[in-house]
């Protein structure tokens, strides 16, 4: 059977992958600026009853304020920035026990299976993210809130308890990823089925 448009299918995969790519890098820039804040946090801790009256004036070694917010909001903001990458790579665990002992086409079609229902699991993600990045974004019209489906503007903007950092920031640069992991998961299905039309899974 003939694929459909695998040309347009291949030429937009690579598009993906590039974007995919630079946001994983991000998520692991976030994660590695997480742990060293951690890092540094545990030695202050540690550091901080034998530190003397002297050495306090010049440096305070003490922990870092509001480190597990840091940590709590970088790391949400990196899972979702490395889902879009992994979606692309059929990264996620899987279980191939039974699926390698079957035929190509079967493999094929339980992959397309597979994909479909991520597709439906990132839509329900990307949707519930939103409802909660509209609760807590504080600004615009109503009208303007309620064509994007964002429900009534709250009375002030809510914020982290230490940092008091507006939770919207990480809800919304979270919802990047999730966006941008629905769209790769749509974009699976339409190959993976290209894949069930050839016979057989490709490497990605």
């Amino acid at each position: 059977m003939t694929p459909i448009a695998p040309n347009a299918e291949a030429r937009l995969g690579r598009v993906f992958e590039r974007i995919a790519r630079w946001m994983a890098y991000f998520g692991g820039t976030i994660l590695a600026a997480v742990a060293g804040v951690t890092v540094f946090s545990i030695f202050g801790r540690f550091m901080d009853p034998f530190q003397g009256d002297m050495l306090k004036g010049l440096i305070d070694l003490g922990p870092i304020k509001g480190d597990f917010e840091m940590v709590e909001m970088g790391c949400a903001v990196a899972v979702f920035s490395f889902l879009p990458y992994t979606q692309l790579k059929r990264g996620h665990v899987t279980v191939d026990l039974f699926i390698d002992r079957l035929p190509d086409r079967a493999k094929a079609f339980l992959g397309f299976v597979g994909d479909v229902m991520l597709a439906l699991a990132a839509y329900v993600i990307l949707w519930r993210l939103w409802l909660g990045f509209g609760e807590k974004f504080p600004y615009g019209s109503d009208a303007f809130r309620g064509a994007l489906g964002m429900g009534y503007k709250p009375f002030f903007a809510e914020t982290s308890y230490e940092l008091e950092l507006p939770l919207w920031i990480p809800f919304g640069l979270s919802l990047i990823g999730a966006f941008f992991f629905f769209v790769v998961a749509l974009y699976t299905v339409w190959r993976s089925l290209n894949w069930v039309l050839k016979g057989r899974e490709e490497h990605v």
